[in-house]
């Protein structure tokens, strides 16, 4: 017997005084559905993430949920008015029976629940949020850009507690490798219309290339058969008037036809120029280390970046990806050791707080009045690498409207402004990009033509981000910080570090560009039953799943071995035996820390 839906959107139609947003849309949420929410910047995923919540009324249309079926959504922006801590937030609608679900979500999400709300981070308040809507364990759970602000090993907890939820889920993320592990199927918005495909987002991009492509061809058949009727009424219709008006309406249909086909946005028009060219060696870190407090957030480390290397910086958040990123560009001094920029170095900064950016000054200001870029005594154009252009037709490169160009920058949404930024980056000769978390807000097109643009970059790159799949795209050297202010330089992007390190946890450190946070307050209530003595929720998880963990080693070590018993594998393929054997004992010394912390797990679990 089929079960009721959770969710039917049927019909809908939303406009804000404009061109609708949406008009007859209508779409389906049943049970067991996990589904990745995709569109372009502005296309209204947010906006009907919020009809389907029931927060947004449609002006016509209706949105039915079965009695008894609850319905959570994650807002971006909750409002915190009234609740002292972001622990009084995420626990306001549980039972006390429940309470337990908050600190459990907030210690996967390294989540302060006594923080202040006024004086959290927009990060926190975010994962608060979060942490309330997993507590609450709705049927049908609505995610609006859960993983933005999050660090690898929080992406990676709340990939693993989805996976285990028995809810239904729809998700807008930019993250790839969040969005392919969790899907089963996908709604597109494009121009006011969902389209449903049952398969993970993994098949996304293949789909809406096919259906583009149909598109297209459609349209070409149109014009033709258009063209064909045109050319007839102009070489014949005095002869035939009276015989064809209705072929004469048919041609006037075709045009109505074509003339109401919403022509598809085009893509942001990306592109880098690295100016002149640095010297070989960009940046020389010999020795550099800092430390706040007596805690030593960067040991001691050697680096060296050539020109056109791209070099990522990862860890989790606190363990100061920040600091050794604004140290590698000399914007802030090492405790030891010193660092030497190559010759003529020409930087350009994409900031993840958005600081650069004026809330109040409009886009066509943030770029003529920009003296990097803007045209002195021009108001109208800016300089876009070496050739002036007109302000307006440049923001149309990205995706901005000629009515946008007065607006304030307060009034975009998070992509807008990250675009906003690009445009003002992208129009600099640089040969030094230093790209804070860029990925964030930015829809999955853009990012696209971001990654495509960085490969043919002949410049050099310094990039931090939580993305795994924009890593692995981007980067030739990652740098990883381990914990305890040790940093490990790995060939590669995230897999390839994975592959290396063994494992792409982390553990977390609080750092200098992380507000320190107080213990976590515990809410109160009764303690879930079963939970072994001693053990924190995390380590519960993290005893669990070693086992499997060594195992995999125990496998990995077992085919190196394999490999390294042939003997000849040195002489044919030095190289090859070099980097074996160097797996080998990386794989052994993970596996012998595995291990230690499986006993002193099992011995904290057990208790005295």
């Amino acid at each position: 017997m089929a079960r009721a839906p959770l969710l039917q959107v049927s019909d809908i139609s939303l406009g804000y005084g404009g061109d609708p947003v949406f008009d007859g849309l209508s779409l389906v949420v049943q049970p067991g559905d996990r589904l990745a929410l995709v569109g372009r910047n502005g296309s209204g995923k947010s906006t009907l993430m919020k009809v389907m919540a029931g927060l947004v009324e449609p002006d016509a249309g209706q949105v039915v949920s079965p009695e008894g079926v609850r319905v959570g959504y994650m807002e971006q922006d909750p409002d915190f008015a009234g609740f002292a801590t972001l622990g009084d937030f995420a626990t306001a609608s549980l039972g006390s029976s429940e309470l337990w679900r908050v600190e459990a979500a907030a210690e996967g999400l390294d989540l302060s629940l006594g923080a202040d709300p006024a004086r959290a981070s927009g990060g926190e308040r975010r994962r608060a949020a979060l942490a309330r809507l997993l507590a609450e364990a709705p049927d049908l759970m609505l995610l609006d850009e859960p993983t933005n602000h999050l660090d690898i090993a929080a992406i990676s907890w709340l990939e693993e507690t989805l996976k285990a939820s028995r809810a239904a889920f729809v998700l807008i993320s930019h993250d790839r490798a969040f969005l392919t592990a969790l899907s089963r199927g996908t709604l597109w918005i494009d121009r006011g219309v969902v389209r449903r495909q049952d398969k993970g987002f993994a098949g996304f991009e293949a789909w809406r290339d096919k259906t583009w492509e149909e598109e297209d061809l459609a349209r070409h058949k149109l014009d033709r058969k258009i063209k064909a009727e045109a050319r007839w009424a102009v070489e014949g219709i005095s002869a035939r008037r009276k015989r064809n008006q209705g072929r004469v309406r048919a041609l006037q249909g075709l045009r109505a036809e074509r003339a109401a086909q919403i022509r598809r946005q085009g893509a942001a028009a990306l592109a880098l120029e690295a100016g002149q060219a640095s010297g070989k060696r960009v940046i020389e870190a010999k020795g550099i280390s800092k430390s706040y407090g007596g805690e030593t957030v960067i040991a001691p480390f050697d680096l060296r970046v050539l020109r056109g290397d791209r070099v990522a910086i990862v860890g989790p958040n606190g363990a100061g990806k920040t600091t050794l990123l604004n140290m590698l560009t000399g914007a802030l001094p090492p405790d030891t050791g010193e660092v030497a920029l190559g010759t003529g170095l020409e930087v350009a900064v994409f900031d993840q707080a958005r600081a650069q950016l004026d809330p109040d000054a409009t886009l066509w200001d943030s770029l003529a009045a920009d003296p990097e870029i803007g045209v002195s005594g021009r108001a109208d154009q800016v300089m876009v690498r070496g050739a002036p252009r007109h302000v307006v037709g440049y923001l149309k490169d990205f995706l901005f409207d000629e009515a946008q160009a007065r607006a304030p920058v307060r009034s975009l949404s998070g992509g807008e402004r990250a675009r906003l930024l690009l445009a003002r980056i992208l129009a600099r000769e640089a040969n030094l990009l230093v790209l804070d978390e860029p990925t964030n807000d930015l829809d999955i097109e853009t990012l696209d033509l971001l990654q495509d643009v960085l490969g043919d970059y002949p410049g050099t790159v310094l990039l931090v981000s939580h993305d795994r799949d924009f890593l692995d795209r981007v980067a030739t050297l990652t740098v990883a910080l381990e914990g305890q202010g040790r940093a490990t330089v790995y060939a590669g992007g995230w897999t390839d570090m994975v592959a290396q390190r063994g494992s792409g946890e982390f553990r977390r450190a609080a750092g200098p560009e992380d507000v320190p946070k107080p213990k976590p307050a515990k809410p109160a209530g009764p303690k879930p039953t079963g939970k072994p003595s001693g053990l924190s929720f995390t380590e519960k998880h993290r005893l669990e799943e070693l086992p499997g963990v060594i195992a995999r080693l125990e496998a990995e070590m077992a085919k190196l071995s394999d490999l390294l018993s042939d003997p000849t594998l040195f002489t044919e393929n030095p190289v090859k035996f070099r980097k074996a054997t160097e797996a080998l004992t990386e794989r052994q010394a993970a596996l012998h820390a595995a291990e230690e912390e499986w006993l002193m797990l099992e011995e904290k679990a057990t208790g005295p």
